[in-house]
């Protein structure tokens, strides 16, 4: 058997086209984990997968690969990625996971998300498996047994959790991904009156794209919540890690507006903690957070990174704009839209606020969509090391912690070289549309004295 590492593609998980990641790679991937995790001292992997087509036999050879390198193995089946974290967190014998899951991305995609004893499993983790993969540095001790735990009820019972008992009018979008049985099982032990949408898994994703940060993927939950005249709608993406949401008016809540909510009700709970946002989120949450007497903290853009510096200072809440929230508080850590869902209930019962209310209370913002630009790989890092040389020649206001954020009198503007693609990310918000007119044009001006130009944005 050959294996080409591919998997330094992606800084935060593992992610590949379908075309070129196959039943091998999954093999390799689980003899080169196993061998690591025994190295460390661990026995037992917890192992679970999205509703791909590709899935399954993706997952058939990782348990193969993982039982070889002397792993026993607990397979939970088919499921979100938040239940596969929540058998690593909460079954005593496991010391590791993994999730075979191509998130948000297009339905011929597939990857893996990995948790190595308790921390997240990224970066040079992923670049290390690569290299061990190629030079078949694998241990070979006795064989590993695979036994299966359907862990689908207690992951729902653990999420119901501290969930008042009130009765919110709700639609739940799960977009054919994997979340959908979770969903379809827990909305029936929930007070409130619940209306379902795409709750099969489909791994073609027939009625939209499985990304609650693309607006145009909440027009059939927008229509539900408007046909139904429903308190707020949720949807969730491929893997039910990333939630979106949207107001009973079928206004959008981005994950930095959630993120709003989510601090007041937590900062009434534990006053004074330090909250983290990625890069990407809005100036008027980071004044939010401070008004309301917590700690903001900037952080680098990645799921994985954002759940390393929480582990780091103890944080009990952080967020992405990409929708990833992340609960210490009465939970365990880790990214759980499902969860994050049921903390609105709470956040809105126990603030005695609608989520239509918080969300009108917001200062409206003028801001740009995330913005992608293709670049070589080769450039995108030396790009931005350039545009920073330049804005600290020109005693600009940056902060520098995952690309260049730069604050001006109309507001801010960030360029960033993305973790997981060959592209150039951009985002500007302003307070008007001339103040967001001239952010962008200080994009494009660094962007030229790079010789590059803004052109078209791409997609996820």
């Amino acid at each position: 058997m050959i294996f080409i590492p591919l998997l330094c593609v992606n800084m935060t998980y593992a992610v590949l086209s379908a075309r070129t990641l196959g039943a091998d790679d999954a093999y390799a991937i689980g003899r080169s984990f196993g061998t690591l995790l025994g190295r460390a001292g661990g026995k037992c992997v917890a192992v679970g997968y999205d509703g791909r087509l590709s899935s399954p036999v993706l997952e058939e050879a990782l348990v193969s690969g993982l039982t070889q390198s002397g792993m026993d193995v607990v397979r939970i089946g088919m499921g979100p990625t938040p239940m596969l974290y929540y058998a690593e967190a909460a079954l005593d014998h496991v010391d590791g996971g993994i999730e075979i899951t191509g998130s948000h991305n297009p339905p011929d995609y597939n990857g893996f998300k990995m948790v190595f004893q308790g921390r997240p499993f990224f970066g040079e983790d992923i670049q290390r498996l690569g290299r061990m993969a190629a030079a078949g540095d694998w241990d070979s001790p006795m064989a590993g047994t695979a036994s299966s735990y359907d862990i689908m009820d207690d992951y729902i019972e653990r999420l119901l959790v501290g969930l008042p008992d009130c009765g919110f009018r709700i639609g739940w979008d799960s977009g054919n991904g994997a979340a959908g049985p979770v969903i379809e099982r827990l909305v029936k032990k929930m007070p409130g009156e619940h209306h379902l949408l795409f709750v099969d898994v489909d791994g073609q994703f027939p009625n939209h794209h499985p990304d609650p940060t693309d607006e145009t993927t909440l027009s059939d939950l927008k229509r539900l919540v408007a046909d139904k005249k429903l308190d707020f709608g949720v949807a969730f993406d491929g893997d039910g890690d990333r939630i979106g949401a949207i107001d009973s008016k079928g206004r959008v809540i981005w994950g930095d507006q959630l993120l709003q909510i989510y601090a007041e009700h937590l900062l009434k709970i534990a006053p004074g903690s330090t909250i983290i946002a990625d890069v990407k989120a809005s100036q008027a949450l980071y004044e939010r957070i401070a008004d309301l007497g917590g700690k903001p903290l900037m952080w680098k853009t990645g799921h994985s990174l954002i759940k390393s510096k929480m582990k780091e200072i103890g944080s009990p809440l952080a967020g992405e704009m990409s929708g990833h929230v992340f609960f210490k508080h009465d939970y365990y850590g880790f990214d759980d839209a499902i969860y994050a869902a049921l903390r609105l209930i709470r956040a809105s019962a126990e603030l005695g606020k609608s989520v239509t209310q918080m969300r009108s209370e917001m200062p409206d913002m003028i801001n740009t969509p995330e913005m992608r630009f293709q670049v070589d790989e080769t450039r995108k890092f030396a790009v931005i090391d350039e545009v920073l040389a330049r804005l600290q020649a020109e005693g600009a206001q940056v902060n520098a912690t995952d690309g260049a954020r730069v604050n001006t009198e109309d507001g801010w503007w960030l360029l960033r070289a993305s973790n997981t693609q060959d592209v150039l990310v951009a985002r500007a918000e302003a307070s008007s549309e001339a103040g967001l007119d001239r952010l962008m044009a200080q994009i494009d001006a660094q962007l030229a004295a790079s010789g590059l130009e803004r052109g078209e944005s791409v997609g996820h």
